[in-house]
């Protein structure tokens, strides 16, 4: 399993933004071929900070989402929300613990 975990700064007005276009591609995303899971998470004391947490198959199926008309669209829309530098970390599972 290979796991991307993306950070992204948002101006506070901006969030109700990003979350409704996220709500409206999100089963998309999640649909994408290789795509396991997806969660999004807000930081507790800055809610301006928001995570994706991707699991993919391997760092192809990620390649391949990064390519395509639907990375495009939704990347080219949320970084106009940003006010700072995302940050990414492609990592690999070592241990679950349910």
């Amino acid at each position: 399993m290979f796991v991307r975990i993306v950070k992204m700064s948002f101006h506070q007005d901006k969030i109700p933004v990003f979350l409704e276009h996220f709500h409206s591609v999100k089963e998309q995303i999640r649909n994408y071929p290789g795509n396991n899971f997806l969660e999004v998470y807000q930081d507790k004391s800055n809610p301006g900070i928001i995570f994706t947490y991707s699991v993919w198959n391997d760092e192809t199926d990620l390649e391949n989402y990064r390519h395509s008309d639907l990375f495009k669209e939704v990347w080219t829309f949320t970084k106009t929300l940003f006010n700072d530098k995302p940050e990414a970390w492609s990592v690999d599972k070592l241990v679950t613990l349910g």
